[in-house]
């Protein structure tokens, strides 16, 4: 049997009989799960409302059933050698390629610094892999796993982040900086996941606190 090896962050694009027409058939998806020596992946599919390719997915397949799919594809993966501060940035289904790295940082013991997953979701019901993810900090030394949510009122003592992902690390950034203000800008790199508005904005924030683009690293959804 061949093997289906992949790096962390890649995706694969599946060619679904929707359409006759070749690239209104294709719909890629972030592979979620991590390198394991075996041929199984896992993708976080959300459907959608009118959409073709998900309700065909939700709605038609089956156990036992066959698909082609391309892959993997894809840039948006760890550098060879992390010797800066990561901060992985998602909305949504754009946690897919994080979980996928954070599992597989831990499973090889590769070297790193600081990793911030500043995950943007509505409500705590979108908060996908949310007690998996919080117990990566316990396993994962320097990893830091930040949920915040927009639409989502805070009861009682309960201890969350809400409003917008760009606030978080912006403190963060800020924050590392006051504390020696002497020293450059905090040597780091941004892996940005999500909606188009997210994505777009944090370019804009992110190289206001001084970064370079080429410190961006980016994947679109939708």
């Amino acid at each position: 049997m061949e093997t289906f090896d992949f790096r962390p962050g890649q995706f694969v694009t599946l060619d679904l009989p929707i359409h006759e027409k070749p690239n209104k058939r294709w719909r890629s998806y972030s592979i979620a799960s991590w390198p394991d020596g075996t041929n199984q992946i896992e993708l976080v599919i959300v459907l959608l409302e009118g959409g073709l390719g998900t309700n065909y997915l939700f709605n038609e397949v089956k156990v036992g059933s066959e698909l082609t799919l391309r892959g993997p594809q894809g840039v948006f993966t760890l550098p060879e050698k992390i010797d800066r501060d990561l901060f992985f940035i998602c909305t949504g289904t754009g946690i897919a390629p994080f979980r996928s790295m954070a599992h597989h940082l831990l499973n090889h013991h590769i070297p790193h610094k600081d990793i911030y997953l500043i995950f943007g979701c509505r409500k705590f019901s979108d908060c996908l892999y949310g007690p998996e993810l919080a117990s990566l900090q316990e396993r994962l030394p320097g990893f830091h796993y930040i949920p915040t949510f927009s639409r989502e009122v805070p009861s009682g003592d309960k201890l969350v982040r809400t409003g917008y992902v760009h606030a978080i690390y912006e403190e963060i950034c800020e924050g590392k900086k006051a504390m020696d203000a002497s020293a450059e800008l905090q040597s780091a790199s941004f892996f940005l996941c999500g909606w188009k508005n997210m994505i777009d904005e944090a370019k804009q924030r992110i190289q206001k606190l001084g970064y370079d683009r080429k410190a961006i690293h980016q994947e679109l959804y939708g």
